[in-house]
């Protein structure tokens, strides 16, 4: 009931926020397109990448499926869920394999932008302790989350819903870990780097958002797409009032107001996410109008609005230059080069890591190729290798190098909350390179494959290409490291000299506003043309700092003078060619398969595989574990329903039950779910667990209607955000328990 009373002042704040980036949104849009025609016109001579990129590399495929146990809020209880992680890197739990087999819409899609991978409850536990001061279980009480098995992942955000999943062996738990955390990391990075206009005006105006609010450095928040990323905007804003005003009328013991909060939280953050959803498109749609009018403006006018923009920028440079180089002279460049070293080790040691998989991957299949025999083996190994980037096991070990990054006193001084961004940064571009470089790697294998004879020239000729993939793979790298390096540093610095500035300069720069004519105010901005010229301050610093990094060879960086120019003149021309499909172009097998039976066989990039110690598989034990007639510590309740023990207490019983039953010892009866390096041919058949669809990577906004006779598999798009709880517009009902729902009608879906 009082969030009920507070829906209306909720409404108002976010819409006064939301106007408030709208209007900032309008502006940047303007400089954004002038930007974009202006590189599209002058260019940009960059070093070319010698490796090849990928455009769709997980089509037709996705990345991991397999039981684990969720628990249901809504009933407090613990249930088997059958999780598939399709191509986008949603999460799409259903109640079992057979009801993923049989098409039917899944229980839950979550779009985990924004999450936190827990592995403790422990950890758990301190963050809700500390979503809500003063509310904390006394020592003895039961905590808000009791686990079944050792084993269990939490996705925890700060304002949405949580989700609580376990598994039944540390293994499982590191893979599933791994799964999930490369769901977050993409999810994350929402907001598509491809639009040249939308992406810029976007993070400029949350950045001058913030920056008007006196919020410099860097924000954890700035994850998904532009709708989370705004809800995330104004939920900082709101929260800090919502829980001073809901905080002390919560009723019942800790653990109970806790439970209550999260679901408050999560209820005031879906009415938000509607109401910006619904504002920024509008915005958006009337730039997009705006926009040819715009575009032949800047065009017929390009040369005006350039000599205008520098004409501006001479004046204020002439204000503020003096008193930012002094600043950067005072508390910047000293603390540069220890900066650059922080970022430097880490990432460089991530990178050296993808090669040294890469490496170990072909070289590895080159020496079984010569073992085991030729075309055929080559085909079975190339297919798991074509989609090495995107498996979480086996790059885990060049993405937990960057868990090195500490920037200790420098992360204090410089306002950096937290070094997550950077690291999941650096995480892409490594994903990126080494699918860069295994995606090279194919296309010129396969072009050499009709000239070679016999398995000696096989093998000859794949380890002639992995020398040539490697050297353009050390170029590549070194380049895209030293623009992350300059990219961090800038990140870093620039914030913390605007805010040094800000009392001395910010005040007096609407003076610089009659410098820019009106026909061009739309292009021109006074905000970001001194922003520009606080960067060009400190940037002739970081440019040297990397570069003489660069001429020490440290970290196995290239100098900017050393530039390959067309190595291979026609490997790019090789780049656009239809995608390469070793399995139907080697196979013998007849003409594919229409689409829906070529979806039936669509290929998982983790492969499902028994481990080498004979325990039970995970479907197959889970199923042992919860049939209605399996042992159990205690009498059942004689009015619940002949279904699987869900207390915690039961599944734990049952667990030990069964392994000492079947000789097996406590905590191994467990598949597990993801092995580093699975075995050629290991890939799920149909029948195990193949998907027919690939669901989208969901967001709030739209239901997912309910099977009907006749009706065709749910197939939801890449756009669909997937939420039916949110009340009718102009209502807000009491917060309702969301997520899982135990009946058949329709399917709850999640952010």
């Amino acid at each position: 009931p009082c969030l009920t009373r507070l829906c209306s002042p909720l409404a108002e704040k976010t819409g006064k926020v939301l106007g408030e980036f709208c209007r900032c949104y309008a502006e940047q849009y303007g400089v954004a397109l002038f930007n974009s025609v202006r590189y599209e016109i002058e260019g940009n001579g960059g070093p070319q990448a010698q490796l090849l990129h990928r455009k769709v590399p997980l089509e037709d495929h996705v990345i991991y499926s397999g039981n684990l146990f969720q628990y249901i809020e809504e009933n407090k209880k613990w249930r088997n869920r059958f999780c598939v992680v399709p191509h986008n890197y949603g999460l799409v739990l259903y109640e079992n394999k057979l009801a993923y087999e049989r098409d039917l819409p899944p229980r839950v899609l979550i779009n985990s932008a924004g999450y936190k991978i827990l592995t403790s409850v422990d950890q758990y536990l301190e963050l809700v302790n500390s979503s809500l001061p003063g509310v904390t279980p006394k020592s003895g009480h039961t905590p808000i989350l009791k686990c079944p098995t050792d084993f269990p992942l939490i996705l925890w955000h700060p304002y949405a819903r949580h989700y609580y999943f376990c598994v039944m062996t540390g293994k499982e738990q590191e893979k599933w870990r791994a799964v999930f955390q490369d769901c977050v990391r993409h999810c994350n990075n929402g907001i598509s780097e491809d639009s040249k206009v939308e992406a810029p005006a976007f993070t400029d105006a949350v950045r001058m958002y913030r920056q008007s609010k006196e919020q410099y450095g860097t924000w954890d928040m700035l994850c998904g797409n532009e709708t989370q990323v705004l809800s995330n905007l104004v939920m900082e804003e709101l929260l800090p009032e919502l829980r001073s005003t809901i905080g002390p009328r919560l009723k019942g013991k800790a653990p109970e107001r806790q439970r209550t909060w999260i679901q408050i939280s999560d209820a005031v953050y879906r009415m938000v996410y509607e109401q910006t959803k619904a504002q920024y498109d509008a915005v958006t749609a009337k730039c997009e109008q705006e926009r040819p009018q715009m575009e032949s403006t800047i065009r017929t006018d390009m040369d005006q609005i350039i000599t205008s923009k520098e004409h501006l920028a001479s004046k204020i440079r002439a204000f503020v230059l003096p008193k930012a180089e002094v600043c950067v002279r005072n508390h910047v460049q000293p603390y540069i080069s220890s900066i650059l070293e922080a970022l430097m080790t880490p990432t460089s040691q991530g990178f050296a890591e993808v090669r040294e998989v890469f490496f170990k991957e072909v070289t590895d299949m080159n020496m079984n190729i010569v073992n085991e025999g030729g075309l055929e083996k080559l085909v079975e190994y190339m297919e798991k290798l074509s989609h090495l980037a995107f498996h979480p096991v086996k790059m885990q070990s060049c993405y937990e190098k960057m868990d090195q990054l500490k920037l200790e006193g420098l992360q204090q001084r410089f306002d950096v909350s937290s070094t997550s961004v950077f690291k999941q940064r650096a995480q892409i571009h490594m994903r990126q390179q080494m699918d860069d470089a295994v995606h090279t790697f194919e296309t010129l294998l396969h072009q050499e494959l009709g000239k070679l004879q016999g398995k000696d020239d096989l093998c000859k000729s794949i380890q002639r290409i992995l020398e040539r993939v490697l050297k353009k793979y050390d170029y590549d790298s070194s380049t895209v490291r030293k623009k992350f390096f300059r990219e961090a540093l800038l990140q870093i610095t620039i914030p913390f000299l605007l805010k040094k500035l800000a009392p001395t300069c910010k005040g007096e720069l609407a003076k610089f506003q009659e410098l820019i004519f009106e026909d061009f105010a739309s292009f021109i901005l006074v905000e970001n043309t001194y922003e520009e010229v606080v960067l060009q301050s400190v940037m002739k610093d970081i440019m040297q700092a990397v570069k003489e990094a660069a001429v020490q060879r440290k970290h196995n960086l290239y100098r900017d003078s050393m530039v390959m120019h067309n190595s291979d003149p026609n490997l790019h021309l090789l780049g656009e060619g239809i995608p390469i499909e070793w399995g139907e172009e080697y196979s013998g097998q007849p003409e594919a398969e229409p689409g829906a039976d070529k979806r039936r066989r669509a290929k998982q990039v983790v492969s499902v595989i028994q481990d080498d110690e004979g325990v039970l598989s995970y479907e197959v034990g889970a199923q042992v574990l919860l049939q209605p007639g399996s042992p159990e510590p205690e009498e059942p309740d004689p009015g619940a329903p002949p279904s699987s023990p869900d207390g915690v207490e039961e599944i734990r019983a049952a667990l030990v039950k069964e392994n000492l039953g079947d000789g097996v010892p406590p905590g191994a009866g467990a598949q597990r779910a993801t092995p580093a390096s699975p075995a050629p041919g290991a890939d799920v058949p149909p029948s195990a667990g193949v998907p027919h669809t690939t669901p989208a990577s969901p967001t709030p906004g739209t239901e997912t209607p309910s099977p009907s006779a006749g009706a065709t598999c749910h197939q939801p798009s890449d756009k669909e955000t997937g939420e039916d709880v949110a009340p009718p517009a102009g209502e807000c009902g009491p917060p309702q328990p969301t997520g899982t729902t135990e009946s058949s009608e329709g399917v709850q879906t999640e952010f």
